[in-house]
């Protein structure tokens, strides 16, 4: 009992050294590429938008963490000759590597937790309070882009007003799932979006049927006078045609993504991952999804389990290293860095790998935390 305490007490300081480390790096990171952005902008509210990236920041360097706990404490211990004399009265290095598995599980455990639950709730509030109230943007980002709202509903903007929260120059476009033909159009002068309405003010919305209008044509070619047939016609390609009574009129739509969520899909040129563990099992399981949305949840959901419990795979695989290698400090964090980067490559190529092949991505997502594995386990019967 008293070993495994001491053991832990060893490890507990360089694993916080060490995330905070990172953690400090990455978030000074995120600040310095978006500085020129926040000028005049709170403390307060900066590290209010710093926080909400916390979680998914650790998911990203907890694995760092734990390397150079069990490379920095195992070093010590093996460079001041206290791993021999522990060893010396008949205890294995099993036993004495016991906290480190624990320590290792249970920060594997707090990863899943955020990378499934909590980041990708944070990554939308993140890009919400980062258009909406640092930098004032707000939808502007999505002028001129034709973006899917969910629900059925694309959305395309002519322009947006960042001080009214206004919408300009809307279209709105819902099309059945079972014809590609047969859709419903929406313009609007102006409109706002939040939450999970769309209020739209100066509308005109048209149901149509674009699989008759041949049938239109062919009658206007045919110079048909009879207004009854060329009525029906009509009636035939715009099935209702709805007008607002007055010019203040609204009409609200019910979206599927929220603006926050919008914002976190389409603002920045790489999406944030604001998918948690809810919507990757529904887009899995629930009726009439897509292959490629499947395989793509697929992929996702390996992959926000495969980093987290990379935690115990490299706490393993930096054992022998820190047994064979770790003799001072600054070599100890040399080969922590080595390790956790050479894992984080091999990662983004799994991840490659896994993209390329839709129908089976395990294998690719998994590659990292295999190699790993067999790797420690080849060099730990070495050391």
């Amino acid at each position: 009992m008293k070993l495994t305490a001491y053991i832990t007490r060893e490890l507990i300081p360089p694993l916080l050294a060490g995330t905070l480390l990172f953690v400090a790096v990455l978030s000074f990171g995120y600040f310095f590429i978006s500085s020129q952005f926040l000028g005049g902008v709170p403390a307060g509210l900066i590290a209010r938008w710093i926080g909400y990236q916390l979680p998914d920041t650790l998911v990203k360097v907890l694995p760092m963490g734990v390397v150079l706990m069990v490379v920095v404490a195992f070093g010590r211990l093996a460079n001041e000759r206290e791993l021999v004399a522990i060893q010396s009265g008949g205890i294995g290095l099993g036993r004495i590597a016991r906290p480190v598995a624990v320590i290792a599980g249970l920060v594997a455990l707090l990863s899943v937790w955020l990378s499934l639950w909590v980041a990708p709730r944070a990554n939308v509030e993140t890009r919400g309070l980062y258009w909406d109230t640092l930098t004032r943007s707000g939808l502007s980002q999505l002028v001129g882009k034709q973006v899917d709202l969910g629900a059925g509903l694309s959305l395309y903007l002519g322009g947006y007003d960042a001080g009214k929260r206004q919408l300009q120059g809307v279209r709105v476009e819902r099309w059945t799932r079972d014809d590609p033909k047969q859709g419903t159009l929406v313009f609007a002068d102006t409109g706002t979006f939040e939450g999970n309405v769309l209020r739209l003010t100066g509308y005109s919305v048209y149901t149509l049927n674009y699989a008759q209008i041949p049938a239109l044509n062919g009658i206007v070619r045919k110079g048909v006078t009879d207004p009854a047939a060329l009525s029906a016609a009509v009636q035939q390609v715009f099935t209702a045609v709805s007008l607002p009574d007055s010019p203040t009129a609204a009409l609200s739509l019910d979206t599927g993504l929220s603006r926050q969520e919008t914002l976190a899909k389409y603002a920045d040129a790489i999406g944030a991952d604001a998918q948690g563990f809810p919507q990757l099992i529904t887009t899995l399981t629930a009726p009439g999804v897509s292959v490629a949305d499947r395989q793509s949840a697929r992929r996702e959901l390996n992959r926000k389990v495969a980093l987290p419990l990379g935690n115990l795979v490299l706490a393993l695989a930096a054992l022998p290293f820190a047994l064979r290698f770790g003799r001072s400090l600054g070599v100890s964090l040399g080969i922590a860095l080595m390790i956790a980067v050479g894992y984080y490559l091999l990662f983004v190529v799994g991840i490659t790998v896994a993209t390329a092949m839709p129908g089976l991505p395990e294998p690719g997502v998994w590659l990292a935390n295999i190699v790993f594995l067999l790797a420690g386990l080849w060099q730990l019967r070495r050391a």
